[in-house]
């Protein structure tokens, strides 16, 4: 990630002597479009899912030298799974439905820069949701997995010239809470569904933003990357027709999605 980091870093310092850009009066837009990715999930050592996501997103901000953002997305697509049965025998399964979900709000401030660029630090929170529809095979159940965060990031805009325009943005999320439920039950009916805590990870993401001005509608391109890191969960029970059978947790994870989103803006 650090790459990526410094990647995002220099197209910042890189945008500020392009073009002339003026702060205006208080506005809002809105912003709709679609994105695709591919998306890889990984619990080291043990398994991994991977495969393409397709989605919708839309956002409306409102600015007057601060700014404040509304945004949600959803995802759905078909991920390979490659790990093995409790037994330690290799398994996998192809083709498993999943689903994401996402909301977040976000407040910040406009700096102009020079004469060309704004700079937007911003801070906000956020709830991510991603349904693993895994019960369609015999040895698989469905996950459910949940997070609470709040972003923080900069974001950069940049005129080039009175058609075009080019954004980057770098994110920290902090992770506050998350919570992940196994439908045990789907594999077999008298087991209980656990519910495990996570309480430590963290994520990353960045974008550049290649923007063209219409006469109606603007239209947008930008490339994305979304990493998140979460440590081992908390332990809870797994019961047999309500006698405890078994103790488990959620291992440390990791997902990398990397993508690309198409949008219009009015």
């Amino acid at each position: 990630m650090k790459r990526i980091g410094i990647c995002v870093t220099a197209v910042v310092f890189l945008l500020l002597n392009c073009g002339t850009l003026v702060l205006s009066e208080a506005h809002e837009n809105w912003e709709v479009g679609t994105e695709i990715s591919h998306i890889t999930y990984k619990e080291p050592g043990i398994m991994e899912e991977k495969g393409m996501m397709h989605g919708i997103f839309g956002s409306y901000i409102y600015r007057s030298g601060f700014m404040l953002k509304a945004e949600g997305r959803f995802s759905a697509g078909q991920v390979d799974y490659d790990g093995e049965l409790q037994d330690g025998t290799p398994y996998t399964i192809d083709n498993i439905n999943n689903y994401g979900l996402e909301f977040r709000g976000l407040a910040g401030y406009d700096f102009p820069i020079l004469k060309a660029s704004i700079l937007t630090p911003y801070i906000g929170i956020g709830y991510r949701n991603l349904y693993d529809a895994g019960s369609k095979d015999p040895a698989g159940y469905d996950r459910d997995s949940n997070y609470i965060y709040s972003p923080i990031g900069i974001e950069v805009v940049t005129d080039l010239d009175d058609k075009w325009s080019i954004g980057a943005t770098a994110e920290y999320d902090i992770f506050w809470r998350g919570k992940q439920i196994s439908y045990l039950s789907d594999a077999n009916a008298g087991l209980s569904d656990p519910e495990n805590t996570q309480r430590k990870g963290y994520g990353v993401r960045g974008s550049i933003k290649l923007m063209k001005r219409g006469e109606k509608f603007d239209f947008a391109i930008e490339p994305f990357i979304r990493y998140w890191k979460i440590e081992e969960s908390d332990i809870s029970a797994v019961t047999y027709y309500g006698n405890i059978v078994a103790y488990g947790y959620e291992p440390d994870n990791n997902s990398t999605e990397i993508g690309c989103k198409l949008a219009v803006m009015f």
